[in-house]
């Protein structure tokens, strides 16, 4: 009874550990913009790309840990992290621009909105075709849809005036990463 009990927490004490790690790398992840602005020189969309460095970390702990991929498969996942990240600010910018006469709050939710479904997607369909990615479409809506509704925490950072310090980034990477972990283990388990 008791090691049955044992066994049944180990996966949740796992995902517990990667929400952690998700908090931790989106703690980070502000952070990243002063060392990242002491570089002079190179394209915008490439410095955006390094202030997502944490949690494309963590992204490649995951799949190292959660699924069969051979290393290199983990490293095309950090990298496939970046390129979402980079996807997701152009994608929060160009919705803010496009709906200039609204209301800076409706703004806000709409760009979140937008940018955490662009992350979530670009991270869904890259890791999706890693060697030993799930092919079962359910395990990557249910991180879309996830990444998508903690996207709209943009608006409340605003709200707070937050620059080198977010709501937005420990929830989203903590959610995003939980959903990932389980996704690459239901495929492992396929």
């Amino acid at each position: 009874m008791i090691q049955a009990t044992a066994s049944a927490d180990a996966p949740r004490n796992s995902l517990l550990m990667v929400a952690a790690g998700g908090v931790l790398s989106g703690i980070l992840t502000p952070l990243m913009v002063p060392l990242i602005d002491r570089i002079g020189g190179g394209p915008g969309d490439f410095r955006i790309a390094l202030v997502a460095i944490p949690f494309a970390v963590l992204v490649f702990v995951l799949v190292r840990r959660y699924s069969a991929n051979p290393r290199w498969a983990a490293l095309a996942a950090a990298i496939v992290t970046m390129v979402a990240f980079v996807g997701a600010v152009n994608a929060a910018i160009w919705i803010d621009g496009q709906t200039s006469g609204a209301d800076r709050l409706m703004r806000n939710i709409l760009a979140g909105l937008a940018g955490g479904f662009i992350g979530s997607a670009v991270m869904a369909l890259g890791i999706g075709l890693l060697p030993a990615g799930p092919r079962d479409a359910v395990v990557w809506v249910r991180m879309l849809l996830t990444g998508t509704v903690a996207g709209a925490l943009l608006a409340l950072d605003n709200v707070l005036g937050l620059d080198l310090s977010s709501v937005l980034f420990p929830v989203w990477q903590a959610s995003v990463a939980v959903r990932l972990a389980m996704a690459l283990r239901r495929g492992r388990l396929s």
